[in-house]
């Protein structure tokens, strides 16, 4: 399913919805969301001629559905290419969501994916750094971390999310409080841009992403109200999780490739491969693991200046 036309209709549905006739004194509002899909699905309707009708199809939740999955499986792969092959695709689909009704929760978790998308891209051309010997140190140095540096470049640089003064402080002391470094909690930037409503297509929710289960595992109620959205809850569940999965691995990247691509998998994969440590089975991980272990490390260390071997353990 393609959601290219998405660009042309509704964003000339934008812009005619908020039109006036007559200059006013104060600029006509935004439509929302369901009028402009709405208004932008008539123009289609009406003006597109066979040959677009043809080869295009309005964006619809079905149509979006489809390709989360397709997305989705991409995602899951261990090739890179296979998730590049989605930017373009991807691109329209983000436009599409910010107006299809009921479904703008999701355009967070698929900007986070475009990211991916966009790392991948660069990773390709990029030699794999090759895992180091046996260390005497405890933790990972940062060249440890495949992809490690391609994402300090891509972050470097980058303004704090949106939400980022009111929420942080927040996060911050109840990561502290379940006696997790706080640094941690910058971790929510990654699932969800610090966005409490965000929510993806196979069920995680909230700041940190929780899906139902897990959310139910680490005490957090999934129905009326859903808690996951809640912030200070999220956070403490998200610090809990975290230190129980550093107690069974033994660090920090291999914690969130855990958080990220379930405990299992990673415990089978390090047992396959007679590995220790996230370098040692990253090329057997998925892309968005893969991708997603080296950008919460870097985004740590640009917001709070802490490298990845310089994390403190949970405290015990």
């Amino acid at each position: 399913m393609r959601f290219l036309l998405i660009l042309i209709f509704l964003t000339g549905a934008a812009g005619w919805a908020a039109a006036e006739p007559v200059p006013q004194k104060k600029p006509a509002p935004t439509a929302p969301p369901d009028e402009l899909y709405d208004l932008g699905k008539s123009l289609f309707d009406q003006y597109a001629t066979p040959e677009i009708k043809a080869q295009y199809e309005f964006p619809s939740r079905g149509s979006w559905d489809t390709f989360a999955a397709r997305l989705q499986k991409a995602l899951e792969s261990d090739n890179l290419e296979d998730l590049v092959a989605y930017e373009s695709e991807a691109r329209a689909a983000l436009t599409a969501l910010r107006v299809l009704p009921g479904y703008e929760d999701y355009a967070d978790w698929l900007a986070e994916r475009i990211d991916y998308i966009e790392a991948a891209k660069q990773a390709i051309h990029r030699p794999v750094p090759r895992p180091l010997g046996p260390r005497s140190t405890p933790g990972p140095p940062p060249r440890d971390i495949p992809y490690y540096d391609l994402w300090l470049e891509r972050i470097r640089d980058r303004p704090l999310p949106a939400r980022a003064e009111e929420l942080m402080p927040i996060l911050r002391a109840a990561f502290k409080a379940e006696g997790v470094p706080p640094e941690l909690a910058w971790l929510a930037e990654v699932e969800s841009t610090l966005e409490p409503a965000a929510r993806s297509p196979s069920g995680a929710k909230g700041l940190f992403q929780f899906m139902p289960e897990t959310a139910k595992a680490m005490g957090l109620s999934t129905f009326l109200p859903d808690e996951r959205a809640d912030a200070e809850k999220s956070a403490r569940a998200a610090a809990r999780y975290l230190g129980q999965l550093h107690g069974k691995f033994g660090d920090w990247p291999l914690a969130f490739a855990a958080y990220n691509a379930g405990e299992g998998r990673v415990r089978r994969l390090l047992a396959a491969h007679s590995a220790k440590t996230f370098a040692d089975i990253s090329a057997a991980l998925s892309a968005e693991t893969r991708m997603y272990v080296p950008k919460v490390c870097a985004t740590i260390a640009v917001r709070t200046g802490v490298t990845p071997d310089k994390i403190a353990g949970p405290r015990s």
